[in-house]
């Protein structure tokens, strides 16, 4: 058989065309008032640098305004904490982005958490990980929030499956598992030192490879008929899952590139103008 591909980077294009036109209809609103994604990045990491600027143009295509905040490599955690704090209090910002890594001398989690909750629309704080997993409002971390969209757009049924997570993150694997569990999948966690780890990813009825290491799942692992979520992405364009033998064997997979990145940026935007209409509107 030929496997669905869950293109994401089509469902991403879909979605801002939507967007945009929620922007337009509350600039209507609000006399001319647009939602605003605060981005800041600390250092010169050119991967980082590419990420805020991709960010930045999604923003753009959807009629929002982002909000470019540099900050130089020797920025203190007392510095960075002080400046969310600023934006936290600005009222024209409606969602705050710290993109991931800051470096070393910066205590990120301290940083994360200090994100407001009606701002976190990345969903990296401690607080929105906590409501999500409870099943309470809260922005869910955009990654794994846009893996849960691309199921749904494709009708990738969830209920009664065996999903098997593996990666363990704060903001990727944990939170996926949190978010298939409470669509009432049957979850195991694992990650690279669990024992045996082929026989259990052999179970899985729906696989999501978070674990950040190139091709580090095997083909030969996964079961046919598996939906096959890839969410991550190394040089020379893999991911985590050896995806090429799989395409005639499995129900579904997502394509690296142009399957889960494109919808984490998406997932991304959505919630800032959600919060931008809940603000604005």
């Amino acid at each position: 058989m030929s496997a669905r591909v869950l293109d994401g980077k089509a469902l991403a294009a879909q979605n801002e065309a939507e967007l945009l036109v929620r922007v337009q209809n509350l600039q209507k609103k609000s006399g001319g008032r647009t939602p605003i994604l605060a981005t800041i990045l600390v250092g010169d990491d050119p991967a980082s640098a590419t990420y805020v600027r991709m960010k930045g143009n999604a923003c753009r295509r959807v009629g929002m305004e982002s909000m470019a905040v540099e900050m130089p490599a020797t920025t203190t955690t007392a510095e960075l904490l002080a400046k969310i704090e600023a934006l936290n209090t600005n009222p024209d910002v409606h969602g705050i982005l710290l993109q991931h890594p800051v470096p070393e001398q910066i205590d990120e989690r301290a940083c994360f958490d200090t994100i407001a909750l009606d701002k976190d629309v990345d969903g990296v704080t401690c607080l929105g990980f906590g409501r999500m997993a409870m099943g309470e409002p809260a922005y869910g971390c955009a990654t794994p929030q846009g893996i849960m969209r691309l199921l749904q757009a494709y009708d990738i049924g969830i209920e009664g499956q065996h999903a098997v997570v593996v990666g363990r993150s704060p903001i990727l694997g944990k939170p996926m598992a949190m978010m298939l569990l409470a669509q009432h999948a049957t979850v195991t966690i694992c990650h690279s030192r669990t024992r045996d780890l082929p026989a259990l990813v052999a179970q899985a009825d729906i696989l999501v490879g978070a674990v950040g290491k190139p091709e580090f799942i095997r083909a030969d692992w996964v079961k046919d008929g598996a939906v096959v979520v890839d969410a991550g992405y190394h040089p020379g364009g893999i991911g985590d899952i050896e995806l090429a033998p799989l395409k005639e064997r499995v129900a579904a997979y997502t394509p690296v590139p142009g399957g889960v990145g494109p919808m984490t940026i998406n997932t991304l935007i959505m919630q800032s103008v959600e919060s931008g209409e809940k603000s604005l509107g």
